[in-house]
């Protein structure tokens, strides 16, 4: 045990200078990948509220289908696929692609999750004592919606930077793909896996301390007993 933490501690400052490019490369990855989520998750949640009765069917059955398949394979088809009919993209945005796709259906049920569990009849009284249809989204709707919103999309975003690494089959120069090459260089695959799962954990922990720490925070306007258009009218 002790000539391992020695050999980790002898060769981390090293590796560290490679690895540093390559995490911007997994934050920039996981930021983008994210933001292409919610671009598609938020069609997705309009089409499934859709009173055109197909739309919400399509909808539904593109979620379940898109949630079956594995990632890899979804990266592949456009990485590897896409290219056989005329379209190619690099490595790094086939790689947001196929994140955001996928994670766009996991953002869609948080977003479903968020708009059930507000009442009905919250927006039908807040339009009954005289508030705008604008008004009612902005006072009523929008900050409960956050409140219920926000913990599960930060711990969708953690998950999200986790599987980046799936991203090094392609050949995006991210975490994974660099610590395989230090690897063939030293031929120490435990102490380089090892140090870069500590860079994982020392991102996602504090992440999710933060999620632990936020969802009290944005439930304690609820223990008042008081109902949100009560709030707004006093």
């Amino acid at each position: 045990m002790i000539d391992f933490i020695s050999t980790l501690a002898s060769h981390a400052p090293e590796w560290l200078t490679r690895l540093w490019p390559a995490l911007g490369q997994t934050l920039l990855l996981t930021s983008c990948s994210f933001l292409l989520a919610l671009g598609l998750a938020a069609p997705l949640e309009f089409g499934r509220a859709c009173r055109w009765s197909p739309v919400p069917q399509l909808v539904t059955i593109y979620i379940d289908v898109v949630r079956s398949i594995p990632i890899l394979a979804i990266l592949y088809l456009i990485y590897f696929g896409l290219p056989g009919i005329g379209i190619s993209f690099s490595a790094f945005v086939s790689g947001v692609i196929g994140l955001g796709v996928v994670y766009s259906t996991y953002v869609a049920e948080v977003l479903r999750a968020g708009v059930q569990s507000l009442h009905k009849g919250q927006k039908e009284a807040s339009l009954a004592v005289g508030m705008t249809p604008f008004s009612t989204f902005r006072w009523i709707i929008l900050p409960q919606a956050v409140r219920v919103v926000v913990p599960p999309l930060l711990l969708t975003l953690i998950s999200l930077l986790k599987d980046t690494s799936i991203c090094a089959l392609i050949t995006v120069n991210e975490l994974m793909l660099t610590s395989k090459l230090i690897m063939s260089e030293f031929f120490l695959p435990l102490h380089i896996f090892v140090l870069v799962g500590m860079i994982y954990f020392a991102i996602a922990w504090p992440m999710s301390l933060f999620v632990r720490w936020l969802e009290p925070q944005l439930n304690r306007g609820r223990r008042t007993g008081s109902t949100p258009i009560q709030q707004v009218l006093h």
